[in-house]
């Protein structure tokens, strides 16, 4: 799974050095993959770990390679990956001439298209859609060298961090997503708000240590807190690792209260979402990533 996705990225472009082609296998999305949704079928975990593949590149590109530092170099590559979403991966539309990071996002639409679940197609492509836009909030915020406050940057973060458009995958690889109105319910949908909060908090305390050797990024839950309350670094670090296990407390409650309310429907939802929390922690305590 992990060679296939590796050459998925390299067929369309995404990785045209051996130094990109070195990073992307670090990161090990495979791993990532199979430790969120392990019982999921062969075809949902490839197209899972392609996803996840192609957030690692976005990011990378955007972090690592300066596309988002400079929003007026972003913004047109925005609006291109925007126009493919809207195709929706329908396979009689031609997609634009969008570069490697179009063609592969429309693969991935498509490919989620063919699982005939219209639905979920949508939720996946509106969240991808939201990701994108909150790259621009981060490139402009990288421009002015502005710290966002915490409770604004706990906002976007959710949507900078890719999880959602990753959960409604794993649904889908599961075989058993729930119905679509079940989305709508409210206590799904707060926990699916924590789920998401826990694993880009447990991102950023991994990636702290990496971001903050040079430079600190303005966008790591650390940082913010750092800024706003006016604390050092190792108390920055203690109040956002205490913010995790709060967030974590809460989400226990809520996910018992799904559990025993009887809905068995629930229970493969759940299941999708505990597991992103935990393959989170056990991938970044062994990917090289944020080495």
């Amino acid at each position: 799974m992990a060679g296939e996705s590796v050459e998925w990225a390299r067929a369309f472009g995404l990785i045209d050095s051996s130094h990109r082609v070195h990073r992307l296998q670090r990161a090990d999305a495979a791993g990532l993959a199979g430790r969120a949704c392990p019982d999921g079928s062969a075809d949902g975990l490839r197209l899972l770990t392609d996803l996840i593949s192609w957030l690692f590149v976005m990011d990378d590109a955007c972090d690592e390679d300066g596309l988002g530092a400079d929003p007026g170099r972003l913004a047109p590559a925005i609006g291109t990956l925007l126009d493919v979403l809207d195709r929706c991966g329908d396979p009689d539309v031609v997609p634009p001439a969008a570069g490697p990071l179009g063609d592969a996002l429309h693969d991935l639409c498509r490919r989620t298209r063919l699982h005939d679940r219209p639905a979920l197609l949508l939720r996946f492509v509106s969240q991808v859609r939201e990701y994108l836009l909150a790259l621009l909030w981060e490139a402009a915020n990288r421009e002015r060298r502005r710290v966002p406050e915490v409770a604004e940057y706990v906002q976007l973060r959710r949507h900078i961090g890719g999880a959602r458009p990753c959960l409604t995958l794993t649904e889908l690889a599961s075989g058993e997503p729930p119905e679509p109105g079940r989305h709508a319910d409210p206590a799904l949908a707060a926990l699916d708000l924590l789920a998401v909060d826990l694993v880009c908090w447990c991102n950023d305390l991994f990636s702290y240590g990496k971001e903050s050797r040079a430079d600190p990024d303005a966008h790591n839950l650390v940082t913010v807190i750092a800024q706003e309350t006016d604390t050092d670094e190792p108390g920055a670090l203690r109040a956002a690792a205490a913010r995790f296990n709060q967030g974590l407390a809460a989400y226990l409650t809520a996910e018992d209260a799904l559990l025993t309310s009887g809905d068995e429907g629930l229970r493969s939802a759940l299941a999708a979402r505990r597991n992103w929390i935990r393959a989170t922690y056990d991938w970044s305590l062994v990917a090289a990533r944020y080495a």
